[in-house]
């Protein structure tokens, strides 16, 4: 693997090179890579978690809040899921050299639209060190080399995964500088690896705001943005209490330190009463905070305790904790206009027993994924069938959602000819 101490400039265009011999790499030598660095990852799964005990112990000293912390633990169990979602990457259809047309032209030209690798990819991310091997599997299946830039909060974690990742690709036939590490957490880094024209070929960013900013600020390198999930559950009238109960609890608190977990509820005023005092108690007991407008609160009865007001900064606000704003609605429509206006791109759920509702929501709704009577919780590349992520795209060109070996190819033209020269 490349190492650390060379420039960004010189890790960048080492990854290039190897991006060249990555691009018509046979399915069955990356398949092989894959396997092996999912062999590698539990064989070595005693170093990971030492590395990632420093991470820990750093973000207790610093403050990190549980969320965090959450995102940042490794141990064995999350390392086998790591390795998992490798091997279920190795078994996907390699998209390289996969025919997406092909017709002949009125001049005898034989014209083919290829899938082909994009080159380099570079992903930088937060305290999420599963990122790291997730986003070299996807690269490496869909024959592209990566650029690893995480958070100086996981760089132990990172370091060791992106190791054994590139040594065991390498030793099983991937070409040097495949998989290559910066060092988070200093900026100057960061602004050079998004300046690397002519070397990065696409930047992808995994965090919030803050990270959106400074890219959309500096970059001179393509993005596609996976940042913020400002995401919601609505609750029509026509819903069932208890699907929503479940749906609400899950979508904030299976885990709230995600992009895909719900920071918004909406409820319809005409279950309002029904539903807001059994969920908030459940909400409640898991130890969530509620930000909540006046109709929620006089709905809440005997749940009202503890409550906060919100503020309209409220419903623009990614938490990524136990925190969640409530706000009862008087329609459909004003459910739609509050999620478009407010939400991010991300996932957005309606919960209703009326199927025009659910068919209203969906095609109104502007985001990447939208659901009906399910958790917002499944926006991930796992869930999907994709085996892993580099991210969910809140974009809309290119690629949307979560992004897979798929989204992570562009195209070529390849035209045969038996001759022929334009007159």
């Amino acid at each position: 693997m490349a190492t650390t101490t060379q420039s960004v400039a010189e890790l960048c265009r080492r990854a290039k090179e190897a991006s060249h011999e990555l691009a018509p790499l046979p399915a069955e030598v990356k398949n092989a890579a894959l396997e092996a660095i999912a062999d590698a990852l539990e064989a070595r799964a005693a170093e990971i978690i030492e590395a990632n005990a420093g991470d820990l112990e750093d973000g207790r000293n610093a403050d990190l809040d549980a969320a965090l912390l959450d995102r940042l633990a490794l141990d064995e169990e999350r390392i086998a899921a790591i390795a998992t979602a490798v091997r279920d990457i190795a078994a996907l259809p390699d998209p390289v050299g996969e025919l997406l047309e092909e017709r002949e032209l009125y001049n005898g030209l034989e014209l083919k639209k290829v899938r082909v690798p994009i080159g380099v990819i570079a992903i930088v991310y937060e305290a999420r060190p599963n990122v790291t091997v997730d986003a070299a599997a996807l690269a490496i299946k869909s024959g592209n080399a990566v650029v690893l830039r995480g958070s100086s909060m996981a760089q132990r974690s990172n370091a060791a995964l992106a190791e054994i990742t590139a040594s065991a690709g390498e030793a099983a036939g991937l070409p040097e500088g495949s998989v290559v590490i910066l060092p988070g957490g200093d900026r100057s880094d960061l602004l050079d690896l998004i300046q690397q024209d002519g070397l990065v070929d696409l930047v992808i960013p995994r965090g919030g705001e803050g990270l959106k900013k400074i890219l959309k600020a500096n970059a001179t390198v393509p993005v596609i943005y996976a940042a913020a999930g400002n995401c919601h559950v609505y609750v029509d009238g026509s819903a069932d209490v208890e699907m929503a109960r479940r749906i609400a609890y899950n979508a904030k608190v299976q885990r709230p330190g995600v992009c895909n977990s719900a920071e918004t509820l909406l409820v319809h005023r005409d279950i309002a009463s029904k539903l807001i005092p059994e969920v908030f108690g459940d909400l409640h007991a898991a130890g969530v905070e509620l930000l909540v407008d006046p109709a929620a609160r006089a709905a809440a009865g005997d749940a009202a305790d503890g409550l906060t007001d919100a503020t309209d900064e409220d419903w623009d606000t990614e938490y990524l904790g136990l925190k969640m704003a409530v706000k009862v609605v008087d329609s459909l429509d004003e459910a739609i206009d509050h999620v478009n206006h407010h939400g991010s791109g991300h996932s957005e759920a309606i919960v209703t027993g009326d199927p025009d509702a659910g068919e209203a929501f969906t095609n109104r709704v502007d985001a990447a994924c939208v659901y009906v009577n399910t958790s917002t919780r499944f926006t991930d590349g796992g869930e999907f069938g994709m085996g892993a992520e580099m991210g969910n795209s809140t974009q809309k060109l290119h690629a949307r959602g979560p992004l897979g070996v798929r989204e992570l190819t562009t195209f070529k033209y390849v035209v045969h000819g038996s001759g022929q020269v334009r007159e």
